[in-house]
C-alpha cells in the first residue's frame, strides 16, 4: 500500500463530530490525494502543510496537558510524523520521548482530525490526527522538560480552553460523547 493510501485509510476511520471536522476531513482527503508531500521534511514549515499526531492522555473525565515552551500554550503531547512513518508509530515514538512511557491506546484508530494554522515566524498548517491514550490521573508522568515547563491533569470542564489548541474543547466533547475516557 502506498503511503498516501495508508494515510487515506487512517482518515476513513474517523467519524466527524461536527461540520468543521467534516470540512477538515474533506480538505485532508483532497490534500492526501493531491500528490503533495505529507510529512515535514525540514523544520519548521517545509512543506507548508504536514502531518502531526496528537495523543491526548485521558482518564475518567481528566486530560493531561503540558505547558508547551515554544508555543506558550497548554497542549496535549504530540509530534510531527516522519516521512513514511505510520501516525500511530509517531504516537508510540513521541510518547516514549515526551512522557517517558509506552503509549496505551484507548482505540487503535484516530478519534479526531483537525487542520490548524500555526502562529509565529513560520506560519504553516498542521493536519493533526488525534489518538486518545489511557492515562492514570493519580500520577504525573515523567516528561521532557526541554519541551514542557510543567504538566498537569485538568478536569474536562476546567481545561484552559482559552490558552490551548483551539480544537481541544471539541476533542474533549467528542471523547465525553463516546465515553472513551475511562
Amino acid at each position: 500500500m502506498s503511503y498516501p493510501a495508508l494515510i487515506a485509510a487512517e482518515l476513513c476511520l474517523i467519524q466527524p463530530v461536527d461540520l468543521l471536522e467534516g470540512d477538515h476531513l474533506d480538505r485532508a482527503r483532497s490534500w492526501v490525494h493531491s500528490g503533495k508531500a505529507l510529512c515535514r521534511t525540514a523544520p519548521p514549515a517545509t512543506p507548508p502543510m504536514h502531518l502531526v499526531s496528537y495523543f491526548p492522555v485521558v482518564d475518567q473525565g481528566q486530560i493531561l496537558l503540558g505547558d508547551h515552551i515554544s508555543s506558550g500554550l497548554w497542549l496535549p503531547p504530540g509530534g510531527h510524523v516522519d516521512p513514511g512513518e505510520h501516525p500511530r508509530d509517531t504516537v508510540a515514538r513521541e510518547c516514549l520521548e515526551e512522557l517517558r512511557s509506552p503509549a496505551r491506546f484507548l482505540h487503535p484508530a484516530p478519534l479526531f482530525l483537525t487542520i490548524s494554522e500555526t502562529i509565529g515566524a513560520h506560519p504553516h498548517e498542521d493536519v493533526c490526527l488525534w489518538y486518545a491514550l489511557k492515562g492514570d490521573a493519580t500520577i504525573l508522568p515523567e516528561y521532557d522538560r526541554r519541551e514542557y515547563r510543567t504538566m498537569r491533569w485538568f478536569g474536562f470542564s476546567d481545561a484552559p480552553f482559552d490558552d490551548t489548541d483551539p480544537n481541544l474543547e471539541r476533542f474533549v466533547g467528542k471523547v465525553s460523547d463516546q465515553r472513551m475516557d475511562s
